[in-house]
């Protein structure tokens, strides 16, 4: 409603005489707050807005809101509670709490199929989660901008929007490709130890630790490894041994290029989050013989979070929850035995990094502050300095500050900035109109978890208000033959200060010799 809108004629509801509303100064004082959102036309005995009433800022999301107004009536002294209930209207757009929200997502994420188009790849329920609706694949896209737009259920409609920027992470889903399928060569028999024969070269599509690219033999005799080598990084084909053209005339050999990534499970880091039970992990141990000469059995070292499902499986399963915050890394021993005599076996170290999860929430370095501020301090004076640290790391350890659930008066009078703490005084501050604050500050990480504590702000008085004299005389006019020593008037003294500042003595002037003199106060 706007200001000066009619509410109701609370004269005539309440039976007043509108001849003597102004007479008896009568006035309405809403309960609670320090605005005056009502005021009464003397002159209708109308009940009007005197300023904006804002539902959300008075009640915030309380299904029912309820303003009490007192009418106040003097000589006699009258009182009468009037309750107003505030009826919500559509005047806000949803809003969310950032312009931008940065995400990624594992391109091996499961997905169910909808549609080729990338426009629909994402799907939103009314719980607003963010759905994989359709394959992701990082060598053709690697970023993509959705537009989320949220819609109120007012009439008339509003909305609010914000653009989540989705970055798609590399998954070691590439094998490396080789640039011909067959490489032919010469060689002089003879040749000398050291000569380059060829060199191989195969790309992986992948990136970074996925992308790169080892090579090695596939299998061949003993006779030809004692004759060539391999660079296991460049691919260059050297001779090791004697080529002799009598002995043999040809060599073909296989050639394997393989990215670095062996554990199927493990070609990223694990999240802390994984529940126990869960399997992270397969690790291929390669044996050249057959049977039961071939590998048997795995035995892990023991440790405190991984074992093997099975003896005869490599396969790595998380038993006892991680926590990144106590333990970034692990190494695992994993060995392969053969069933052969003598038995063989090999060893391979899992080198395991233990990914953040958003586990921990901020926490305030006191759960009470308490300080004093002078009333009439200047906008911008610093108040105080919360802080929370978050034991997580990146953005799940960004720590942002707000005021919880205050009321209007409060978020007039200070300020927090949200990524320092620091609240700074932004309005008014009057030790005779509120002698102290009490306001919850919220600490929120990157994903949401959120802590409270309490700031406790005690005003301190000084002395900014001049005493009122107030004179009630006894008899008038005073007759000339009254006895000295005779009372004909009352004098009150109110200071709207306290203690000390409120203590004002009261000084008499002598008309003849203007000499001061102390008058005592009853």
């Amino acid at each position: 409603m706007k200001t000066q809108s009619v509410i109701g004629n609370i004269a005539k509801d309440l039976g007043l005489d509108l001849r003597t509303l102004s007479a008896r100064k009568a006035r309405a004082d809403s309960e609670g707050t320090r605005k005056r959102y009502c005021d009464i036309n003397l002159s209708t005995g109308d009940l009007i807005t005197s300023e904006r009433i804002d539902r959300e800022n008075l009640c915030g999301k309380k299904p029912s809101c309820v303003l009490k107004v007192d009418l106040v009536l003097e000589n006699p002294l009258e009182l009468h509670r009037v309750s107003l209930h505030i009826q919500d209207v559509n005047d806000n757009s949803p809003k969310f709490k950032k312009d931008l929200i940065e995400m990624e997502i594992n391109v091996t994420y499961d997905f169910g199929h909808v549609s080729d188009d990338y426009i629909n790849v994402y799907s939103i329920d009314p719980k607003v989660e963010l759905v994989l609706d359709n394959t992701l694949d990082r060598e053709k896209r690697k970023e993509l901008n959705l537009l989320l737009t949220a819609l109120d259920g007012g009439s008339p409609q509003r909305s609010g929007t914000v653009v989540i920027h989705v970055t798609v992470l590399d998954a070691n889903d590439n094998a490396p490709v080789f640039s011909q399928a067959v490489y032919k060569a010469s060689l002089p028999e003879n040749s000398p130890p050291d000569t380059i024969v060829i060199n191989v070269s195969a790309t992986d599509a992948d990136e970074g630790v996925n992308g790169d690219v080892t090579y090695q033999f596939g299998h061949v005799s003993d006779d030809y490894v004692n004759l060539f080598s391999i660079d296991p990084k460049t691919g260059e084909i050297r001779v090791t041994g004697v080529i002799d053209f009598e002995e043999l005339s040809t060599f073909e050999m296989r050639v394997q290029a393989k990215d670095v990534i062996y554990l199927q499970s493990l070609t990223e880091p694990i999240p802390e989050n994984v529940s126990p039970g869960t399997e992270v992990g397969i690790i291929n141990a390669r044996d050249a013989d057959i049977g039961q000469n071939a590998v048997q059995r795995y035995n892990l070292e023991k440790n405190e979070y991984f074992i093997l499902a099975a003896d005869n499986k490599a396969e790595l399963v998380l038993e006892n929850t991680l926590d990144r915050e106590k333990q970034k890394e692990l190494n695992l021993l994993l060995t392969a035995l053969d069933g052969g005599s003598p038995q063989r076996s090999g060893t391979v170290v899992i080198h395991v990094t233990v990914l953040d999860a958003n586990d921990n929430a901020p926490v305030f370095s006191q759960a009470v502050y308490k300080v004093s501020l002078p009333e009439n301090s200047l906008p911008d004076t610093i108040v105080s300095n919360v802080s929370a640290t978050d034991a997580d790391e990146g953005v799940n350890g960004d720590v942002t500050y707000d005021f919880g659930h205050v009321s209007e008066d409060d978020v007039n009078v200070f300020s927090i900035d949200p990524k320092t703490g620091e609240i700074r005084v932004t309005g008014v501050i009057d030790f005779e109109e509120i002698n102290s604050f009490e306001i919850i500050v919220e600490a929120k990480d990157g994903l949401g978890l959120t802590s409270y504590a309490k700031v406790m702000i005690d005003i301190t008085d000084v002395n900014d208000n001049a005493p009122v004299i107030y004179l009630q005389s006894l008899t008038n006019p005073i007759p000339e033959n009254v006895s000295p020593g005779t009372e004909v008037g009352i004098i009150n003294v109110q200071d709207r200060d306290s203690e000390n500042n409120g203590q004002q003595p009261v000084v008499g002037l002598n008309p003849q010799t203007h000499a001061t003199q102390d008058i005592s106060m009853h």
